[in-house]
């Protein structure tokens, strides 16, 4: 037996281990994107470094071994900001998107690219359940939004956009015809109440996801029927009483009471909150100057993200924090102020809802769309002269222009955890060009996504283990290192055996299943 030191502790381990396998048996957590248990290792990425204190070196624990005597740091300044500078490496050579940039222009952040795969499949049900994560009433916003995502949508570039706005609506519409009553499952009562002022989007919304967290909700309301300006501002034409009635039952149906004709005075917010352990201002601008709030401008000021005011207890959101009437912020708002308030009635952090890191590959180049292209369809955006909603195969036809711009392991990416983990910024380190986006389908169901390989050599190793006639090898040599088949041989015949055993060891989404974000909603 040997003894070093880890982190200024004296442990005793096994002559010949590696610094990564003692680590791990001592249940110290060090990032590995390169390391394949049970191989030969030859590091590649440099994220598993960690420090020999003897000599201030920075050394790979997956593959260097313990000597005795040796003292390692873990996780002190230098070595956190080394493997965030090797994270930072990797992301400047990376060309893909985590989030689609329709998904990052959507106020709520709704996952509209796998909305889009659900609908091209006729998985209707599913694509309400991707919707009605972050959008409370695809009814009504299919009919009224302004669309934000589509001027994000990169298809707008080749033709016109995809018609997001359009796909939801069918989505929300065919789904309440399908299924009576979807109702998304709520937590056990906590016990707490809150009340909301105003039954426009944002309050509606607020309540539709403060009631999944286990919270009863009271909404007050100054007009004799709850919608607010979507009611009273919008013409039924576009926007029928019957669509906005049926996505606000779905708010009663979880639970939620409604006080109308009742409007709270301008003296009468402390006395309401007494009643409640939070309350909601969400009544829009031509609301009072309640008493005790810091108001400028004919708005409530609050926190960024958090929509606290400077009462202990109360929020506001929507028209209300700023004068507009745009309901997908508000309804985004509803969804944002639902966490908040939870945090701060759990007694934690009240913090805004964190995005993840996204990688980005910044300006398009003209080779780009090509790669994007293999996965659309190539017919022109559907539109409807009147006002009237998709058919099934209108639908279908347009979900299936849909570029797939999102990540297909965005969920399950080394990469983006890690960059996450160590707050990693990705910038272009070197001048050259970039090369384009390049997707090959060849070993179907797997998606073989160059540009974001690491070169972690992961296949490489599995080709060889399992015996692949061809396998996987390095071509070329430094930044312009490729992994190919041997003898520029197609790909298809070089994971025979191995494909989704490749799929599912990649660190990135370099190899990735082709269907398998649908998984989580079968």
């Amino acid at each position: 037996m040997i003894t070093i030191k880890i982190n200024g502790s004296e442990i005793m381990t096994t002559p010949g281990s590696t610094i990564l396998e003692v680590l791990n048996k001592l249940g110290i957590k060090v990032p590995t994107m390169c390391y394949l248990e049970d191989t030969e290792h030859f590091p590649t990425c440099m994220i598993c470094i960690v420090k020999d204190r003897r000599n201030g070196q920075m050394i790979p624990s997956c593959s260097t071994r313990a000597v005795d005597g040796m003292e390692i740091s873990t996780n002190d300044n230098e070595v956190i900001e080394a493997r965030k500078t090797g994270l930072e490496l990797l992301l400047s050579d990376h060309v893909g998107e985590c989030d689609a940039p329709c998904q990052t222009n959507c106020p709520a952040f709704m996952d509209i690219p796998l909305m889009n795969r659900m609908i091209s499949k006729e998985e209707i049900g599913k694509a309400l359940k991707v919707i009605k994560r972050d959008i409370a009433f695809p009814g009504i916003l299919g009919r009224i939004c302004p669309a934000p995502c589509e001027r994000a949508c990169r298809r707008k570039n080749i033709d016109d956009p995809v018609s997001i706005r359009m796909l939801e609506r069918y989505a929300g519409d065919s789904a309440a015809k399908q299924i009576k009553e979807y109702l998304p499952a709520k937590l056990p009562s906590n016990g707490k109440n809150i009340g909301i002022i105003g039954t426009g989007p944002g309050g509606l919304s607020a309540a539709y996801f403060l009631l999944q967290k286990g919270y009863s909700c009271t909404l007050y309301d100054k007009n004799p029927l709850p919608g607010g300006a979507l009611r009273y501002a919008i013409p039924e034409d576009r926007l029928p009483a019957e669509v906005l009635d049926s996505e606000i039952e779905s708010v009663e149906k979880l639970g939620a009471s409604f006080r109308m004709n009742h409007e709270i005075p301008v003296d009468g917010l402390p006395g309401l909150r007494q009643k409640f352990d939070a309350i909601i201002i969400a009544s829009g601008e031509d609301n009072a100057d309640f008493k005790g709030l810091d108001k400028r401008n004919k708005s409530f000021v609050t926190e960024r993200n958090t929509h606290r005011t400077n009462l202990d207890g109360v929020f506001a959101i929507g028209s209300a924090i700023k004068p507009g009437r745009v309901a997908i912020r508000a309804i985004a708002n509803g969804k944002e102020v639902a966490t908040a308030i939870d945090r701060f009635l759990k007694g934690k952090n009240v913090v805004g809802e964190k995005r993840r890191f996204n990688s980005r590959i910044g300006k398009m180049m003209q080779e780009d769309y090509a790669g994007f292209m293999m996965e659309a369809d190539d017919r022109p955006r559907i539109e409807l002269k009147n006002n009237s909603g998709y058919s099934v195969d209108q639908a279908i036809n347009e979900a299936e222009r849909c570029m797939h711009c999102d990540c297909r392991k965005k969920d399950n990416c080394k990469l983006r955890d890690y960059a996450d983990e160590y707050n990693a910024a990705q910038s272009r380190y070197f001048p050259q060009k970039r090369a384009p986006v390049r997707k090959t389908f060849k070993n179907k169901p797997v998606v073989y996504e160059q540009e974001k390989c690491i070169k972690c050599g992961i296949c490489v190793k599995l080709t060889t283990m399992h015996g692949e006639e061809l396998g996987l090898t390095y071509i070329g040599k430094g930044f312009d290192v490729e992994i190919r088949a041997p003898f520029d041989d197609e790909k298809k015949n070089a994971l025979e055996k191995t494909a989704i055993l490749c799929a599912e060891k990649c660190p990135t989404a370099a190899l990735a299943i082709h269907e398998k974000e649908i998984e989580g909603y079968l």
